[in-house]
Parts: structure tokens; C-alpha cells; sequence
């Protein structure tokens, strides 16, 4: 697209704001007012046909004043964007108050998502961090009841995956923490592809008559490691949606719906964003959405890392004509937030 003067960049700034603000088609009466230009209506209705005619706005309606396009909202948010430093003080100072109260990973994202999703009247989602191969940091063993086992397992990410092992007869204390010591002894630090069979004979082997329950609670840790390598996906907000009427029909609506509660469609989100070569926040405006089911929407994703090199992703996702400054400087603050936390608690 053709390069844009000062003057139809300022026109553009004020119909984008305007309708970030409003969600009503804006005319050049309302630019002439919303302007330092001093600009007369006819000067600006000729500017705004110029824009039409480049793609950067369009007109809903005959007799209707004009709506940004997508290209629109790429050269605002692009070009345009000033963050709102007193707004983001604020929230950075609740954030940071409510991360410094959780020790454990997924109830501090799962209120992450909780506190963005309300600040800014949006859905929210934040995924995980996931290490190229899990490891397994600690397992505690303790006797539940006469017939159980219980299995605590703490994975990388200070995931903590319970596991319920039966057993035939009960196990003495000073036994059930033999047991401990050995299975910590041999897969402290170690991932699946480092348990091999020689590894499990040598601990059967040392097991003595225990060995039938070592087998069961290392099937156990196998179970969670397996499950903690899936990446877990928290969202909050996903009906703030719906208070915005451009989103959609019904229709469209439902399927939206149904991708927060399946999560398929977040983690293509999620992998997409990672997977980019691009380096800090990232804006999808409609189309450029990498899921079909939110191509009417606008998403802006920022990636999070551990000293380790997990990734996580947090996401906004709401109209395209959300408050652009708001959320893009709400991620930054977020993402440096999140990676002094885990960095010094990990």
C-alpha cells in the first residue's frame, strides 16, 4: 500500500481512535473536531476518499460514516501507538502484588488470566511453559490408606502431578521413605528418555520385595510426565466477546466459544506465536489470525520465557477495535513481570 502523508495519518489516527472509543462509523465532521488539523469537512471528506479508495477504511453503509479495515488497524497499531504509561503503572503494580502471592505455576497463571480478562474487558489466555523434554525435580511417597500409595510428583515448572498407587497390604513409614530416597536417588533430574530398562532393573533389584509397587509407582511418574508435556492452556473471560456486536452471528459466535473450551484452536495459537521468528509482542488483526475461528477478532500475543528455555504465551483476544495502547503495553510489563518471577523462583 501507498505510503501516507502526515496529514491523512492524522485522519486516520482520529477514525481508528474514534472508533476504538465509540464502534460507530465516523464522519468528517466528527474528524474535524477530533483534529489539530483546522482542516475544513470538504478537505477531509476528500482525504477519507483517498483512504477508502487505498484500503485503510471503508464504509459500512450509504449515507454512513467510515470504519477502519484491517489494513487500517495495522498502520495504527503499526505506526500509531503511544502506551499509556499512568494505566499500566497501575496494573503493574496489582500484577505484581498478586504473582508475589502463588508459589505454585498453573494457580498464578490460572489468576494471571483472571486479572487480564477483567482489566481489560477482553479474553484472556496464558499457556504454560513447556521444556523441550520434562524432568522430574521430586517424588514424595506417603501411605494414604491401608490399601493406597500416594505419589506426589513435582516436574519442571514446579508442576505437581498426583498419582494413586494401590498396593495389597500396607507399608511401614521408615519402608514408604526407602522407597522415596531410591526412586529420587535414580530419576531426580532425569527425563522419560533417560529411564531406560537397565535403570528399572537395578532399582527392582534394590527394591527387593517391594519391587511390584516401585513398578506401579514408576508407571506412576510416567503417567505424569506424560501429562505435564502437555501444554496447559488457562483462559478467563472468553463471554466478554459477546458485549461486542461486530463480532458475529450466533454462529460464529458458538464456534468461538467452543475453541476457548476445547483448546485446540488456542494451541495452534499458542505454537504459532512461539514458533515466530518474531521477537516480542505480536498483533494478529482478522484475517491474519492463524485460526480460522477468529479471523473477525484482533489478538495480541507476547511470549515468556524461563531461565531453563520454556516458553509460554500469553494472549488477548477481543474486537478488532480493542484498546490497541492498553493491551500491548499491558503484555510488555507482563511478560518482563512474569520472567523476573519465575526466573527467581525457579
Amino acid at each position: 500500500m501507498e505510503q501516507l502523508s502526515e496529514r491523512k495519518m492524522k485522519i486516520l489516527q482520529a477514525i481508528v481512535a474514534n472508533y476504538l472509543e465509540t464502534g460507530e462509523p465516523v464522519g468528517s465532521r466528527t474528524i474535524s473536531k477530533y483534529t489539530d488539523l483546522n482542516l475544513s469537512s470538504a478537505t477531509i471528506r476528500n482525504e477519507m476518499a483517498d483512504l477508502e479508495e487505498s484500503g485503510y477504511i471503508e464504509q459500512p453503509h450509504t449515507s454512513a460514516g467510515r470504519i477502519p479495515t484491517d489494513a487500517g488497524y495495522r498502520v495504527y497499531v503499526d505506526q500509531l501507538m503511544q502506551e499509556r504509561d499512568n494505566e499500566v503503572e497501575e496494573m503493574r503494580q496489582e500484577r505484581e502484588g498478586l504473582l508475589e502471592r502463588v508459589d505454585r505455576m498453573e494457580v498464578m497463571l490460572k489468576q494471571v488470566a483472571k486479572v487480564l480478562a477483567y482489566n481489560t474487558n477482553y479474553a484472556a489466555m496464558i499457556a504454560a511453559p513447556k521444556n523441550q523434554e520434562i524432568r522430574v525435580k521430586f517424588i514424595q511417597l506417603t501411605m494414604v490408606d491401608d490399601s493406597h500409595i500416594l505419589a506426589v510428583i513435582v516436574v519442571d515448572g514446579n508442576v505437581i502431578k498426583n498419582q494413586l498407587i494401590p498396593v495389597e497390604e500396607p507399608l511401614a513409614n521408615d519402608e514408604v521413605l526407602k522407597l522415596s530416597i531410591l526412586m529420587n536417588s535414580f530419576l531426580q533430574g532425569a527425563a522419560l528418555s533417560d529411564i531406560n530398562i537397565e535403570m528399572i532393573q537395578t532399582m527392582k533389584i534394590q527394591a527387593g520385595i517391594y519391587a511390584d509397587i516401585l513398578d506401579r509407582i514408576l508407571n506412576g511418574v510416567v503417567d505424569a510426565v506424560k501429562a505435564a508435556d502437555e501444554r496447559q492452556i488457562y483462559t478467563s473471560g472468553a463471554t466478554n466477546i459477546l458485549k461486542y456486536p461486530e463480532i458475529g452471528d450466533e454462529e460464529k459466535t458458538n464456534l468461538l466459544m467452543e475453541a476457548f473450551e476445547e483448546k485446540q484452536m488456542l494451541n495452534q495459537l499458542v505454537e504459532e506465536t512461539i514458533n515466530s521468528n518474531e521477537k516480542g509482542i505480536q498483533v494478529y488483526i482478522g484475517n491474519e489470525a492463524p485460526t480460522q475461528n477468529m479471523k473477525d477478532l484482533s489478538v495480541v500475543t507476547a511470549t515468556y520465557e524461563m531461565k531453563d528455555g520454556a516458553k509460554g504465551t500469553i494472549g488477548i483476544i477481543g474486537p478488532k477495535r480493542m484498546d490497541y495502547k492498553k493491551v500491548v503495553s499491558t503484555l510488555k510489563e507482563l511478560t518482563v513481570e512474569l520472567d523476573e518471577i519465575f526466573n527467581k523462583k525457579d
